[in-house]
């Protein structure tokens, strides 16, 4: 028996709600994701973690239950995020994608399983007023003795990532179970460190462009501080969490994955070098970071179901280049010891699709301090 609260996190991705809760004091009971690359990915950073490849959109409570040999009084948390894509500014902002459909989903296995609390993520766009009756009918799911706090608008940045990445979390909780919360709760902190791009950087090798494979992507990273932030990216690893060999490596060598190199043509490096800080490239689309500046929201791209289209890539502050995926998983707020997939296009998806676990570990943090 788990001398901590236990989690299962549905669309868990690689796993960046599931590396803020354990950090925040849950057992990560169970993992559910369709995608096979991610849930991969994931089983590599929690080991111990019982992994279920399925639609959530076809299981029920039960079926979730049966298949992950859990009891439904073992379970206090449901943790997600729902797909985002019709939901976005970003793109098509379609209300009628199917993959919608699943936010309600997520509510219908609260309203099954029960658990004690429950936080899912989404984008700020659910909450246009194309999507209301979808953000209404999933959330009127939630069992009426149940608290529902307001959706909560989280900056990531203001919870000591260095990136502007914006998500809406919504949070609710059976009151006989749980101590009381209110949105305000989840505000933060006015000690949290204000961390920028070139803190997030700070002592990385200087990439090479022909650095393409897994055993080339490993690298030697220089000694980090003692920041609140730095302290994530090196350490803060909770029992039965991270692949043991990447461990060692890191402990032992200071050696980390995902240092891949991008060639560019001549006349891109040449457009790349005359960017200033913060300048958009009009060809690339891309945007030059400002080390004193933070990170725009990095973006996913679409799998090989939605036609295999990469995501645009920030510039490096100091090289005429696009960042690594060892790189743009320090600006998400990723340690240097979880591993991502082997290639570029499956690793920036993979970041690009996360929560923040610096923004996860702040938000259940609160939820930890209220259980019993």
């Amino acid at each position: 028996m788990s001398i901590n609260p236990v989690v299962i996190d549905v669309f868990s991705g690689v796993g960046g709600l599931s590396l803020g809760a354990a950090r925040a004091g849950f057992e990560i009971a169970a993992a559910v994701e369709l995608d096979e690359r991610a849930l991969s990915t994931h089983k590599t950073n929690f080991p111990n973690t019982a992994h279920l490849r399925k639609d959530v959109g076809l299981l029920s409570a039960n079926a979730l239950l049966t298949e992950l040999s859990l009891h439904p009084s073992s379970v206090d948390g449901l943790i997600g995020g729902p797909p985002c894509q019709g939901f976005s500014h970003i793109g098509r902002q379609d209300a009628n994608d199917p993959r919608n459909s699943l936010f309600g989903k997520f509510f219908s296995l609260v309203a099954e399983l029960r658990p004690a609390f429950f936080l899912a993520e989404n984008v700020p766009g659910l909450l246009a007023d194309r999507n209301t009756q979808t953000r209404l009918d999933a959330l009127s799911l939630v069992p009426k003795d149940y608290r529902l706090l307001q959706p909560i608008k989280v900056k990531a940045n203001d919870y000591g990532a260095p990136t502007t990445r914006t998500r809406i979390f919504f949070i609710g909780y059976d009151p006989t179970r749980i101590a009381a919360m209110t949105e305000t709760d989840f505000l933060p902190k006015p000690t949290t460190d204000d961390v920028r791009v070139g803190d997030a950087l700070r002592h990385l090798p200087k990439l090479r462009t022909h650095w393409s494979t897994l055993e080339e992507s490993w690298r030697s990273v220089g000694e980090l501080g003692d920041s609140a932030f730095e302290q994530r990216i090196k350490d803060a690893v909770p029992a039965m969490v991270g692949d043991k060999d990447a461990l060692s490596l890191y402990r032992n060598k200071r050696l980390a994955s995902g240092f891949l190199g991008t060639v560019h043509t001549p006349g891109t490096i040449e457009r790349f070098k005359l960017l200033r800080f913060g300048e958009f490239d009009a060809v690339s689309k891309g945007t030059r970071l400002d080390p004193d500046g933070y990170c725009p929201t990095l973006r996913a791209g679409t799998g090989p179901e939605r036609g295999s289209f990469q995501a645009v890539r920030p510039i490096h502050p100091r090289s005429p280049r696009v960042i690594s995926p060892r790189e743009a998983a320090r600006l998400q707020g990723f340690p240097d010891w979880f591993q991502f997939h082997p290639t570029k296009w499956h690793a920036f998806r993979q970041i690009g699709n996360s929560v923040s676990p610096i923004v996860a570990e702040a938000l259940l943090r609160v939820i930890r301090s209220r259980l019993p």
